[in-house]
């Protein structure tokens, strides 16, 4: 079982990123999703033993090699000198949200400035664009993805909650010109 735990360990530190049991099985060369959760749950173990940095985490049906809370604030010391300045990632974050988005529509929220920070994405890799009509259809990468470690689907589901939570508020609120008895 080491030689396995190693090869998961292997592949999960090589990806960075999280990884399904059927993608993670097909590259460490574990066949077995059974076995291969065995594997997975004594890796766990063996680094909750250890005194490291590293943890295995788990989000669903996925893995990652990732660092364990009490040591995120180091990686956010490092990470001060961004590659995206805020509005490139406030542009992206708007792009995120509509996933896939018409350029022009991303152009309409955040302004003409919107045009650098698409080909700053562009270039790169985290978004692509394909003409449509007049504009452009604008998509998230899997670079986008696995930078910041994301999993599209909870991204969605993530966005959808907000979505329903901001139409709750609206229903909720008075309008200008009522007042509340």
């Amino acid at each position: 079982m080491q030689e396995d735990k190693n090869k998961v360990e292997t592949v999960l530190f090589t990806t960075g990123r999280f990884i399904n049991l059927e993608e993670l099985g097909r590259l460490s060369g574990i066949g077995s999703i059974g076995y291969l959760k065995n594997v997975l749950e004594e890796l766990k173990k063996d680094y909750q033993n250890k005194t490291g940095s590293l943890q295995i985490i788990e989000q669903g049906n996925a893995y990652k090699l990732g660092i364990k809370k009490e040591y995120l604030y180091l990686t956010e010391t490092l990470l001060t000198d961004a590659e995206l300045d805020k509005p490139t990632q406030e542009t992206l974050a708007v792009i995120a949200y509509k996933n896939p988005a018409l350029q022009h529509e991303i152009i309409k929220i955040r302004g003409n400035k919107a045009y650098d920070h698409i080909g700053i994405l562009k270039e790169l890799g985290f978004i692509t664009s394909e003409p449509t009509g007049r504009s452009k259809t604008i998509k998230l990468t899997t670079k986008f993805y696995d930078y910041f470690d994301i999993v599209e689907d909870q991204l969605k589901n993530k966005l959808q909650i907000n979505d329903n939570k901001s139409e709750e508020i609206k229903e909720e609120a008075v309008p200008a010109n009522e007042t509340k008895n």
